[in-house]
């Protein structure tokens, strides 16, 4: 099985290295790795290019946005499976790869697993758990998706349902996760970490963001027939404060 895995970056010089070693650290060998970057003007592409072995595919031109820029490197993908590593996170650890692919069967469609959100400066430093054994598709309307950078899917459900949409600022990830739930992709929970995940994301950078990303949620919901409104995503708030206290639990 091939995996091909994703990354969108922009000025990326102080991050870009270290998601670039995660892949190349992997055990898992038939990877193809696409970086589609936005025009940086930092040091990002030369780093980029210093890995040449490692890059399957480097793409550095003007996009539309964060969107548009993995829809690029979907699109550009030759493998059985699409999995997108954001410029600022890491893989787990060197078996990531291979045992999402273990858990692939003819009848599973998609997989995800939970992540750990790290500091800025210390990727062994946990601030909060990003667990996916609550998710229920019951629970949608409420706000809660599976950790969008833990999910690989066969690039067929791409072909078939469609790929992110351009319109959405922040949650555009939820909208597409949450349209092939609704068209009966079959995903399978891995329980494993499969990411590091650095804070401050363009979805947490204060509160006007995440009142927007729920509003865009609300959206998502409604355009895939699922009932909700902002009170009912606003209930979510107490899982976050126990993923913040559950970082005392765990060992990176």
């Amino acid at each position: 099985m091939k995996i091909s895995i994703v990354t969108v970056c922009y000025n990326s010089e102080k991050t870009i290295e270290d998601t670039i070693k995660s892949i190349a650290a992997q055990t898992y060998k038939n990877i193809e790795y696409i970086i589609i970057d936005g025009g940086s003007n930092d040091m990002t592409n030369d780093i980029i290019n210093k890995y040449k072995d490692i890059v399957s595919i480097h793409v550095s031109e003007a996009d539309d946005g964060l969107y548009d820029a993995m829809n690029k490197g979907i699109k550009l993908a030759t493998g059985d499976v699409v999995g997108i590593l954001n410029s600022d996170d890491i893989l787990f650890d060197e078996n990531v790869i291979v045992n999402i692919v273990n858990s692939f069967s003819t009848d599973i469609d998609g997989v995800y697993s939970d992540l750990i959100y790290v500091k800025q400066n210390d990727l062994n430093s946990v601030s909060r758990l990003y667990s996916s054994k609550i998710f229920s598709n019951k629970l949608i309307k409420f706000g809660f998706m599976i950790p969008h950078p833990t999910f690989y899917v066969k690039k067929s459900c791409y072909d078939k349902y469609g790929y992110y949409k351009n319109d959405y600022r922040v949650a555009a990830d939820f909208e597409l996760i949450t349209r092939f739930i609704k068209s009966d992709v079959k995903l399978k929970r891995l329980p494993i970490f499969s990411v590091k995940m650095r804070e401050g994301g363009i979805s947490s950078r204060g509160i006007m963001w995440r009142i927007h990303q729920n509003f865009e949620i609300v959206r998502a919901c409604k355009e895939n027939n699922i009932q909700t409104n902002i009170f009912y995503i606003m209930l979510k708030l107490p899982y976050k404060l126990l993923t913040l206290c559950a970082r005392f639990f765990i060992k990176a």
